[in-house]
């Protein structure tokens, strides 16, 4: 059963709250001043706090509230605490609510709004405890393991992480797809990095970039005069990885006569320089990436089937960014390296965006803002996306969540009157509160 403690000077508040929480199964014990707050603290587990603002008769500023709440925080940090306050002390509420108070609710209180204001902030606590027990689980799986430096909090990317650390140690041929930009390149430096291979060489090819007539010669070397300015003996990108690992992006650009020879390497680890009968042999570790349907390459005959198998013995299947928004933020605060901080406003912009170019579209929109807000703090205006993509597009962000949090406190919580002050309708209100994930009062 979960406990709440009530810590004000009014016995009769103490128990009606007694009652109507009690009646919604909760248990409620309550404090009519901070010494017995203490004390009861020190005696039982409490899961929210309660708090008025004054303990004794003649105090209506808010002083004793204001100094019990810093004491609260610094002492309890995990406890959610929740203020009752009357409006003559608005200006302090907002002070505490910016230094961690949960939320407040103004006296006299409307009994479902107090009901919800206290589950939303329990269900905020366990979702925060839930967080921080699935990071130390991640540690925990994650430990003396190398990661390359990917940042990412989602379930998504822990489970593909879990996947190519297992398939590490071995040598068998990784196919990761996945979109432009998703991020391929980053699983394939994980493997390497994990692998027994990881203290040889590490050879990168975007196979995308190579001129079709030059792609043989990149992979398996030249003798000179093989082809035109071919002026000297070329080593190919298999020997240079001779004892390590070797990355081919985008190897879905490979002409059929490559593929071919790329067949045979990995059937034998055998392959004859472009120009040479000399046959020569290598142990290479291969990884391939590609965006497109190989699938369907294939049925399209612009592929080869048992070259397929030949990479794909295990696939990583790599997400898009708007599949995994849980990395959003975590990777748009380290694009940001500390230099600048997102507004609540520009932080939901970003969740909410669908992200077509992917963590590469996102590193180069916190790059932009980087070079061209003023100030410390970037706002949804300072990104330069031009909508949200969303089911319909809207453009909501006229008004930030500061903004709109602000006019609902100013108005007591009552939606019309923040609507008015706001100058939007009651439906605009709500639409905007859906938009930034505030719950109506």
């Amino acid at each position: 059963m979960l406990k709440l403690l009530v810590i004000d000077d009014n016995q009769p508040i103490c128990h009606a709250l007694q009652t109507l929480f009690g009646l919604q199964g909760y248990q409620v014990l309550f404090a009519t001043s901070p010494e017995q707050a203490w004390q009861c603290l020190a005696d039982h587990d409490i899961d929210l706090i309660l708090q008025d603002m004054n303990f004794s008769a003649g105090q209506m500023q808010g002083a004793q509230g204001q100094t019990l709440f810093y004491q609260l925080r610094k002492q309890y940090p995990a406890i959610p605490v929740v203020l009752m306050t009357a409006w003559t002390q608005l200006e302090m509420v907002v002070e505490l609510v910016k230094a961690g108070a949960t939320d407040y609710i103004a006296k006299p209180w409307d009994d479902a709004r107090l009901l919800l204001t206290v589950a939303n902030a329990l269900k905020l606590t366990q979702l925060t405890a839930q967080q921080q027990r699935t990071e130390q689980a991640r540690s925990a799986v994650f430990a003396d393991k190398n990661l390359c430096g990917l940042v990412f909090a989602s379930e998504q990317m822990q489970q593909l992480l879990q996947m190519a650390l297992q398939l590490a140690p071995a040598n068998a041929a990784v196919l990761i797809t996945g979109p432009n930009g998703a991020g391929k390149e980053g699983i394939a430096n994980v493997l390497h990095a994990n692998s027994p291979h990881r203290n040889n060489a590490f050879i990168k090819v975007n196979m995308g970039a190579l001129p079709a007539d030059l792609m043989e010669a990149e992979l398996f070397g030249a003798e000179a005069g093989a082809y035109s300015g071919a002026q000297k003996n070329r080593i190919g990108r298999f020997e240079a990885a001779d004892g390590g690992t070797l990355f081919l992006d985008e190897i879905g650009t490979l002409s059929l006569a490559g593929q071919a020879k790329l067949l045979r390497v990995l059937q034998t680890g055998e392959f004859e320089r472009l120009g040479s009968s000399v046959t020569r042999k290598v142990d290479v570790r291969l990884i391939s990436a590609t965006n497109s349907d190989l699938t369907a390459a294939i049925a399209s005959g612009t592929f080869r089937q048992d070259l397929y198998y030949r990479i794909n013995v295990v696939q990583l299947e790599l997400p898009a960014l708007a599949q995994r928004p849980d990395d959003i933020l975590p990777l748009a605060r380290y694009f940001l390296a500390g230099k600048k901080t997102l507004s609540p406003a520009a932080e939901q912009l970003l969740r909410r965006y669908s992200w077509p170019g992917n963590v590469r579209e996102l590193q180069n929109v916190c790059q932009r803002a980087l070079l061209l807000t003023n100030g410390n703090e970037i706002h949804s205006q300072d990104l330069g996306l031009a909508e949200v993509t969303t089911a319909a597009k809207r453009a909501l962000d006229d008004i930030d969540c500061e903004q709109l949090q602000q006019a609902l406190l100013q108005a007591g919580g009552v939606v019309s009157r923040a609507a008015k002050q706001l100058g939007i309708s009651r439906q605009a209100l709500y639409r905007r509160m859906e938009f930034y994930g505030i719950d109506a009062p």
